[in-house]
């Protein structure tokens, strides 16, 4: 499976985004899926996952209560809606994708997306 990610931008403090990660190749409903961030310096972080049925979102402590992960499958689109965003959100973000659902709850994806890029100016 091929994954892009889009939707990023240049945000101010407070404000909203919302990711998208289209899927390419194969059907994203055969596939567990996660988002990813890494800011300049820093090691990449766990964002959010939602497994293929959508059940079971669930969310790093930086980011519950301000993000919500959903998936239309029959889109084979997933989607990261950023609220009250922070300056500490700036990052590339990236979906991630396994078939593994060990994997997924280790957070060891197999596919990578591109990465998009969220600026939150203050």
């Amino acid at each position: 499976v091929q994954l892009q990610a889009y939707g990023g931008g240049l945000v101010q403090a407070g404000g909203s985004l919302r990711l998208s990660c289209a899927a390419s190749g194969r059907t994203l409903s055969s596939y567990h899926t996660g988002w990813f961030r890494q800011a300049p310096g820093k090691e990449r972080e766990f964002v959010a996952a939602i497994n293929w049925s959508g059940d079971n979102p669930h969310y790093a402590d930086s980011v519950k209560g301000r993000f919500t992960i959903s998936r239309d499958n029959a889109k084979n689109t997933v989607y990261l809606q950023m609220n009250s965003l922070k300056p500490d959100d700036t990052a590339i973000y990236y979906c991630a994708a396994t078939v593994s659902i060990s994997r997924y709850y280790l957070r060891r994806y197999d596919y990578w997306g591109q990465g998009t890029q969220v600026t939150v100016s203050s």
